[in-house]
């Protein structure tokens, strides 16, 4: 086997797992040891909670990968022991303090986010007839069909709930920037990246599903970084 590292990919919100079913088999068949969070998306607490237990539950050093609200939750179960880096894709990377709310507002909504509306019971969702051309513009019909209709709603809460101390601060990250994002700007993206310095950046002319539509360079930037420890 060509490794001996844990991946943890971590899903954001109108999602799960299996987001990044494009990126499991070849990483698994590479050798890596790898696993998909499914966490509850009721609070970023929750989350960063259910995160830091599966990255605690794995035999050594743990890279953790997160897309969009996933960044949120990386950068706070970033702190487990055995967590040695992170890996950013199209992801929110805050400072202490700041909420996925927060950082929307320093800048113009972005196009998807008419498409989102809240149900009667505090959640969020996509509207399934907006999600391909919003969230996966950049995948087949079918697949963006299956993502829409199985997607995961999040609590309206978790965009205003503030993060703590960033583990990028203390800990090596990446940073994938898709240059065609219709749920976070770009330009916000690449502000991540500015304040960041991560030591590798990559700008894909993608959507928001990066890991979906442009899976070789997603596996080929999570394996650059994995290289570092194995």
């Amino acid at each position: 086997m060509a490794a001996q590292i844990n991946i943890v990919l971590v899903h954001g919100a109108w999602g799960d797992g299996s987001h990044w079913r494009h990126v499991i088999p070849p990483l698994h068949a590479k050798g890596y040891r790898v696993r998909a969070v499914q966490n509850p998306l009721t609070s970023l607490a929750d989350d960063i909670d259910r995160t830091t237990r599966l990255a605690a539950a794995q035999n050594g050093p743990t890279l953790l990968v997160g897309h969009s609200y996933g960044g949120m939750v990386i950068s706070g179960a970033g702190h487990a022991p055995n967590v040695v880096g992170l890996v950013y894709i199209a992801a929110f990377a805050p400072d202490e303090g700041e909420t996925p709310g927060g950082i929307f507002g320093m800048r113009e909504p972005p196009p998807g986010a008419a498409s989102i509306a809240p149900d009667d019971n505090g959640f969020l969702w996509l509207a399934p007839d907006q999600f391909h051309d919003n969230f996966c513009q950049d995948v087949d019909a079918t697949e963006a069909l299956v993502m829409a209709l199985t997607q995961k709603p999040i609590a309206a809460r978790c965009f205003g709930d503030a993060a703590g101390p960033p583990a990028w601060k203390v800990k090596p990250s990446w940073y994938q920037v898709s240059s065609n994002d219709r749920m976070i700007p770009p330009e916000t993206e690449r502000w991540f990246v500015e304040r960041m310095k991560p030591r590798k950046t990559i700008e894909l002319a993608a959507g928001h599903a990066s890991m979906a539509s442009r899976p070789a360079e997603i596996i080929a930037l999570i394996e650059e970084a994995a290289r570092t420890w194995v």
